[in-house]
């Protein structure tokens, strides 16, 4: 395995909510350098009023042109925007949202071509950001677009457990018609496969939820789990793909069966991630699962109502950064062991 600092690309989401505050304050920490070299994809100026509106004094940036130049041991900083850029903390401004997709178009294409190993998005606002450019419900959908040919999963982690959806940002009344078995199947696929290549889980457990109360109670509230769910559970599990239900969410995690599962597969967005948020937001993680490259966010938004007042926490953001380095190393583990599959037998005999 390559024993080389990893390039974390970091991108600084809308300038007028709480990017650069948690950016500042996980990289503050100096031991964060000994497992990774940072480079942002943002704004010198905007960084700089983030930190005196802070009162920070003791954070410094290496003002780069290019990925290449980064120095290892320091965060360094790549300027994506005009340089009249305006900050105008807790609102929501059309030149704020071209400033995150400058800042994440640039991220990506140095994501594509090597130049960074991983991505971490900081939050945008998905309203502002929208333009002839980005066309999408958001972050995963965009990266999907650019390095995916195929399809990706909108993945929720923390240290109690792990959350994909089938329907991400999709309105609730087009909910029933993304719920089909193909995409079902699709989605568990994704799911799997990252559990084992990502996350180093050799026979994954999932639990999968119901879209009906009560799991449709035999087709009296509903027929999606019979029509689509229950078949497509089917058809994985004929090819060893060990997905169990379908679950009926709100006793699932009211009983806590959540925790006897490597990851959960929920219908809809808020479906997974309101009882995700409840239980892990201030350290939760978004990762998009099924990308050739690695991309982490963290689980909050851009949080207007606290920009600029030193309130943000960065753990959420701070796990993230972890989680990227984390997969990108389980990535490789996995990639040395697909190539020597024998000495992985020789080691299991040994144990």
């Amino acid at each position: 395995m390559k024993n080389t600092k990893i390039r974390v690309g970091i991108t600084h989401g809308d300038i007028n909510g709480i990017g650069y505050e948690v950016i500042i304050k996980t990289l503050m920490d100096e031991r964060m350098y000994e497992i990774c070299t940072p480079i942002i994809y943002g704004s010198p100026k905007v960084a700089a009023y983030h930190r005196k509106a802070l009162n920070i004094e003791t954070f410094s940036l290496n003002n780069i042109k290019e990925a290449q130049e980064a120095h290892p041991n320091r965060t360094n900083i790549i300027n994506c925007v005009d340089e009249n850029i305006k900050v105008e903390l807790g609102k929501s401004t059309s030149s704020a949202g071209e400033s995150a997709f400058k800042a994440l178009e640039a991220a990506v294409a140095d994501l594509e071509k090597g130049l960074i190993d991983v991505l971490v998005t900081a939050p945008i606002n998905k309203k502002n950001i929208q333009s002839k450019d980005f066309v999408f419900p958001g972050h995963t959908e965009y990266l999907e677009s650019k390095l995916n040919s195929g399809k990706s999963l909108m993945l929720l982690i923390s240290d109690k457990l792990r959350v994909g959806v089938v329907a991400g940002h999709v309105p609730i009344s087009k909910v029933p018609e993304v719920v089909s078995k193909e995409n079902i199947i699709s989605k568990l696929n994704i799911l799997n496969s990252s559990l084992q290549k990502d996350f180093g889980i050799r026979k994954p457990r999932i639990a999968v939820l119901s879209l009906n109360p009560h799991a449709g109670d035999d087709g009296l509230i509903g027929t999606e789990e019979i029509d689509e769910i229950i078949p497509a559970l089917e058809q994985v599990r004929e090819k060893g793909i060990m997905a169990l239900g379908p679950y009926p969410a709100d006793g699932f995690f009211g009983s806590s069966d959540y925790m006897k599962f490597d990851a959960i597969l929920a219908m809809y967005h808020d479906q997974g991630l309101a009882p995700f948020k409840a239980l892990a937001f201030d350290s939760g993680v978004n990762f998009t699962a099924g990308l050739s490259k690695i991309r982490t966010s963290p689980a909050h938004g851009t949080a207007y109502s606290i920009a600029g007042t030193n309130v943000a926490s960065e753990k959420s953001f701070q796990q993230a950064l972890y989680m990227a380095i984390d997969v990108f190393r389980n990535r490789e583990n996995f990639e040395e062991i697909s190539k020597n599959p024998m000495q992985t037998s020789e080691a299991s005999k040994n144990s």
